[in-house]
């Protein structure tokens, strides 16, 4: 009898339902590598893509937190909590009237968020510099800010293209990981 159980890290995790399921994560992970390198062929287009995707998001978030006001007492914080929620429903309409402009911002937004985000990790490392490996996370210190000092001296035009890229680079690595998943349940 074959041992259908993986252990890891001190769990059992059972195989057989992943093997019987192979073909459709290799499947998923097709789809996924081909919409990736679609959208790496075409990033300006993946990037109103996900613009879209984001004002999506922003409608049904903004959705949920008005009917969750709306369960909410005393009136004070159910009146806040829903004026959050029609200010998230009027920047999703935002991001379908003005994609262009709602790239090229949440693009800012991006590149700023990578600048402090590296800045944060350098002084982690330098911080942790006595207690362990250090310099993996100063590295990665490192490269936040570049990249992000890249996406902000590339703004605006960066915007047209940012976020495509990003989309098309998680596409291919989720649809090649699922693939390989899917290959190695088959095994």
């Amino acid at each position: 009898m074959v041992n259908d159980s993986l252990i890891y890290d001190g769990r059992t995790l059972d195989l057989h339902h992943l093997r019987r399921k192979w073909g459709w994560i290799v499947a998923l992970g097709a789809l996924m590598l081909i919409g990736g390198l679609f959208a790496l062929y075409n990033v300006a287009t993946a990037t109103i893509v996900t613009v879209i995707y984001v004002g999506e998001a922003m409608l049904v978030a903004g959705v949920m937190e008005i009917i969750t006001a709306v369960q909410i007492r005393p009136w004070g914080r159910a009146l806040l909590w829903g004026a959050i929620g029609i200010i998230t429903i009027l920047a999703g309409f935002f991001t379908f009237q003005h994609p262009l402009l709602a790239a090229v911002s949440l693009t800012a937004l991006i590149g700023v968020a990578l600048i402090v985000a590296g800045l944060f990790k350098l002084i982690l490392a330098w911080h942790i510099r006595d207690v362990g490996p250090w310099g993996l996370v100063a590295f990665s210190g490192v490269i936040s800010v570049a990249l992000g000092g890249m996406i902000i001296a590339e703004w605006p035009t960066s915007g047209l293209y940012i976020l495509g890229l990003f989309l098309a680079i998680n596409l291919i690595f989720e649809g090649v990981s699922w693939i390989t998943v899917g290959l190695s349940a088959k095994a």
